[in-house]
């Protein structure tokens, strides 16, 4: 099995499709733990009053929150994907978003713009990369402007609306987060995902 993921602060939709690209699960899951921020670099460190709910921390201060939340994604995370394997079995590899290159690391530095809006989602990849590669799993990348058109041509489809329309053969849920998630597990899986004319309905 390939899965793509659709990520976002704090949670990600996950589709996981076979080698001839049908659809075998799809669900919401948690990436962090209840209680955390979910944006710790945007929300607390960021430069935006609109979040803050009095001074902001210092970088020792924020960098030790940026830490728990981390270790929390981590637990969450790996719960997250176990539960996936269990219902699966062998998953061959994970795609994820891609990350800019060379994004800093520095908490001075990420607190700043434009790195602030992007630091906590590039954290959340991190670690679904990090816990991923612990189970065994491969990681691939994908860009999310370009992948649904690239898994379409993939699968013999007429472009990426034919992706959306899978909706009428699948049912619901099949929002703009599972169409990206499943063209990315599609590219995961390779020229082996042939068609997805008889894609099953795996839902969650």
């Amino acid at each position: 099995m390939h899965v793509g993921v659709a990520d976002h602060l704090g949670w990600a939709v996950v589709v996981a499709v076979d080698l001839d690209g049908r659809v075998v699960a799809r669900r919401r899951v948690e990436l962090v733990e209840p209680g955390q921020p979910v944006a710790p670099v945007h929300h607390l460190g960021g430069a935006h009053a609109m979040h803050a709910d009095g001074p902001p921390p210092d970088d020792d201060a924020l960098a030790a929150v940026i830490g728990r939340v981390r270790a929390s994604a981590v637990l969450a995370t790996g719960a997250a994907l176990d539960g996936l394997a269990d219902e699966l079995g062998r998953v061959e590899a994970l795609a994820l978003r891609r990350t800019p290159p060379g994004f800093p690391a520095d908490v001075a530095t990420m607190r700043r713009v434009p790195f602030e809006s992007r630091a906590d989602p590039v954290m959340y990849r991190s670690v679904l990369a990090d816990v991923a590669r612990a189970r065994g799993w491969g990681v691939t990348t994908y860009d999310a402007r370009t992948v649904q058109g690239q898994a379409a041509a993939l699968l013999g489809l007429t472009g990426p609306e034919a992706i959306a329309d899978m909706r009428e053969r699948l049912g619901p849920p099949w929002s703009a987060d599972h169409r990206m998630a499943y063209a990315a597990a599609v590219i995961a899986a390779g020229p082996g995902a042939r068609s997805a004319a008889s894609a099953s309905p795996g839902r969650s």
